[in-house]
């Protein structure tokens, strides 16, 4: 049910604290000396000057520091080493070479200026199909650092098949502007122990990450993440300057934060997206799908530790929502001397579909068909679930074409395309419409676990841990709804503890759309064993058996249940009515803690949607007009519309955004374009076009919740939507994204053989 977040009061007044907000004594400020040039050989770096900075207390370059690499993720442990401080060789723009420690954090800048940097510089290489040619950025390995295939090939088809379309597409960097950028405060215990306060996605792993990099066992080791302004994804990994934070928080004997600006952000945070994609895909002449074949080149950065991943999940992905018999993909994962790549909102699932549904649109254009209805033709069906794709996933649940009609009838497809007819008969500024259908991705890496735990307090007031965390998603709300209606009592009785390893012993992460799903149920279980376990501990109490026990609104009963019509609405504190029994807060002030701890790992669920965007062209300007946005999403059980639709927003706001107007732009010299805000174009409200949110609901078959993910299907499906859309208003097969003005134009004096 619908319900205001109760976090959000402390977000609008000011009283929640972020890692900057925090106050402890005596703490240092760190800032980072970057390279200036994104390649070269380090012949020297002087921090002699640095140290006579005022308020300086240390000055440190690789050669002061032990020799520590960022831990990569499981799975990726042969990845290059990304060291704490560069360590002979610069490989991307703002890699940190030396980093200072002030009182405040204008002394540690004017501090890390002061560093003399002696480096010669070498070729920059940024483009990965150039990269895979150029020499190594690592001794003894070439630049391809990852590579593999799904499905299997399919020359044979596509020898033979009547209706061949070919196409490559530019998957654009992206930066991950989140509202608060990485940050981190550690402090050292006097027990020789250490505390972390970090924005973060997932502190379970970042702790032992750290106490295998520190030598620390890690219960000496407590993360907290505090109010969390965004993340993104980007934020899930072990970065380097977290790990200089810490030790020199051991080395110093007091606190130290580092706070990145939005100028190191630009320079040397993370990126999302990047791939260069060649696709082909077969068909009859009635357009049936025969095969699909998708080769994806990944410029992943200087150490992918974390971008290798996304590729892979746009080949595991790359099937989408139809029965396409053979389908082929082929990651390649290249190092360029860029910065990192990492996850950012979708990570990986909007590459899949981009690719994909770009292609069925010419397929459909090809063939003079309706796009709407080619899709139709090769659709899973709802009766082949449990479907197992060529690329080895298994859908679990689903009805494509009930989404995909629902966003038509709800964008008036019909009567657009008659307008459309009309204005290209009559005149008029173009206009056109996209469809775009998905398959979604969630719960994150196949099997993976999470921790739910709930107590009954003697008070009667509940504590709902759990291993995911919020980074602005509502878990305080949401997760607490869903243990007040297992319980079935005030959803105002119970307190969520998350984010804090000191409280919550367990816990994986929050990333790939994975909080509800699998947190969720998680806490779901837990509270239907709380209540199981209570019944026993009464039953006991009262000399009874188990089975003469029952459990209603928060209370122990000794015999049968109230009948229907006496409960009230679950979790909403609706009072329908007096109640005897034994409430669970006095059964813990009798007996002691009552607590049931649960480790859920759930398979992969797989949400799925259909959007469609209607855009005007001014075809002098060739500025895109968005008349429309449609978003019909399926993400199984939802608890709190609010929340879920908030998320929907945000997504398709951030889709927008790669369609229209974001690009992390590179020089001619390797160095990014964007150091401001002001060079890197992020729409705003006033960019947003109407939107209708739509849902059907197909249950996930594998949890008790019946949750799948919610969050990030906007990105997924709105910039392929828009650019079939434009495409359609210009009746050109395609433009590049982002759909810039010039691009547009361009685009629309080629079509009508002007010069451009």
């Amino acid at each position: 049910m619908p319900l205001a977040r109760r976090e959000d009061h402390d977000l609008l007044t000011g009283r929640a604290r972020r890692v900057a907000d925090l106050d402890l004594p005596g703490t240092l400020e760190l800032a980072f000396t970057r390279s200036p040039v994104p390649h070269a050989l380090v012949r020297g770096v002087d921090v002699a000057a640095a140290l006579k900075e005022e308020g300086v207390a240390g000055a440190w370059s690789a050669a002061d520091l032990p020799y520590l690499s960022a831990r990569a993720l499981p799975g990726a442990e042969d990845s290059p080493p990304w060291p704490l401080l560069a360590t002979g060789r610069v490989r991307y723009p703002g890699e940190a070479l030396a980093v200072t420690a002030a009182t405040t954090r204008a002394r540690a800048e004017d501090a890390a200026e002061a560093v003399r940097l002696d480096l010669e510089p070498l070729p920059a290489v940024y483009d990965p199909m150039t990269a895979q040619a150029a020499p190594p950025l690592y001794d003894g390995r070439g630049n391809v650092v990852a590579e593999r295939t799904f499905g299997e090939p399919a020359d044979d088809v596509f020898a033979t098949a009547p209706v061949v379309v070919e196409a490559a597409y530019r998957e654009q960097l992206l930066l991950p502007t989140s509202l608060e950028p990485r940050a981190v405060l550690a402090a050292p215990g006097e027990d020789g122990g250490l505390t972390v306060w970090v924005s973060h996605q997932a502190q379970h792993r970042l702790r032992d990450s750290l106490a295998e990099l520190l030598g620390l066992d890690r219960e000496r080791i407590r993360v907290v993440v505090p109010a969390t302004g965004g993340a993104f994804g980007a934020k899930s990994q072990t970065y380097p300057e977290y790990v200089v934070a810490a030790l020199l928080a051991i080395r110093l004997g007091r606190p130290v934060r580092w706070c990145e600006d939005r100028a190191e952000a630009m320079l040397a945070g993370p990126r999302g997206r990047g791939q260069d994609q060649r696709v082909r895909l077969a068909a009859d002449a009635d357009g049936t799908f025969l095969a699909y074949e998708l080769l994806i080149d990944a410029g992943v950065g200087a150490y992918p530790h974390t971008g290798a991943f996304v590729p892979m999940m746009t080949g595991a992905m790359s099937t989408g929502a139809y029965r396409t018999p053979r389908v082929h993909t082929r990651v390649r994962c290249v190092a360029t001397t860029s910065a990192p790549t990492a996850s950012y909102r979708g990570a990986g699932r909007p590459e899949a579909a981009y690719a994909l549904e770009r292609t069925v649109d010419r397929l459909a254009r090809r063939l003079g068909m309706d796009p709407a209805e080619l899709r139709r033709r090769n659709f899973i069906r709802p009766g082949q679930f449990p479907y197992l794709t060529p690329t080895g996933r298994t859908y679990d649940s689903g009805d494509y074409a009930a989404t995909l009609e629902r966003a038509l009838t709800a964008a008036g497809y019909d009567d657009v395309r008659a307008e459309q007819a009309r204005r290209r008969q009559e005149g008029g500024a173009p206009i056109g419409v996209g469809i775009a259908t998905f398959v979604e991705r969630s719960g994150g890496p196949p099997d993976s676990e999470e921790f739910g735990s709930v107590e009954a307090c003697a008070d009667g007031t509940f504590i709902a841990r759990v291993g995911s965390t919020s980074t602005g998603q509502g878990h305080l709300t949401a997760f607490a709804q869903v243990v007040a209606s297992v319980l079935d009592v005030d959803v105002d009785l119970v307190r969520v503890a998350e984010g804090d390893t000191g409280e919550v012993p367990h816990g994986f992460a929050t990333f790939g759309s994975r909080s509800m799903q699998v947190g969720g149920a998680a806490l779901w279980r837990a509270a239907e064993s709380l209540v199981a376990a209570a019944r026993r501990r009464c039953a006991g109490l009262l000399r009874l058996q188990e089975d003469d026990v029952t459990y209603a609104r928060g209370r122990l009963l000794a015999g049968e249940p109230p009948g229907p019509g006496t409960e009230g609405e679950p979790g909403t504190g609706v009072d329908a009515g007096p109640i005897t029994g034994l409430a669970l807060g006095e059964l813990v002030a009798r007996t002691g803690p009552l607590r049931a701890d649960e480790i859920l790992a759930p398979p992969q669920a797989f949400p799925y949607g259909a959007h469609v965007a209607v855009v005007e062209i001014d075809p002098d300007l060739g500025t895109v007009g968005v008349l429309k946005l449609v978003a019909a999403d399926d993400y199984g059980v939802v608890v709190n519309p609010m929340i879920v639709d908030g998320q929907g927003h945000g997504s398709i706001a951030q889709g927008l955004g790669q369609a229209l107007h974001e690009q992390a732009v590179i020089g001619a010299d390797g160095m990014p374009y964007a150091r401001t805000l002001l060079d890197y174009l992020l729409p705003t409200a006033a960019d947003m076009p109407p939107v209708t949110l739509l849902e059907t609901v197909t249950p996930n078959p594998n949890t008790p919740l019946g949750a799948k993910g919610a969050g990030e299907a906007g990105c997924i499906g709105i910039p392929p939507a828009v650019v079939n859309a434009v495409c359609d208003a210009l009746d050109v097969e395609h433009v590049d994204m982002p759909l810039t003005p010039a691009a547009v134009w361009a685009a629309a004096a080629a079509r009508h053989g002007s010069p451009a």
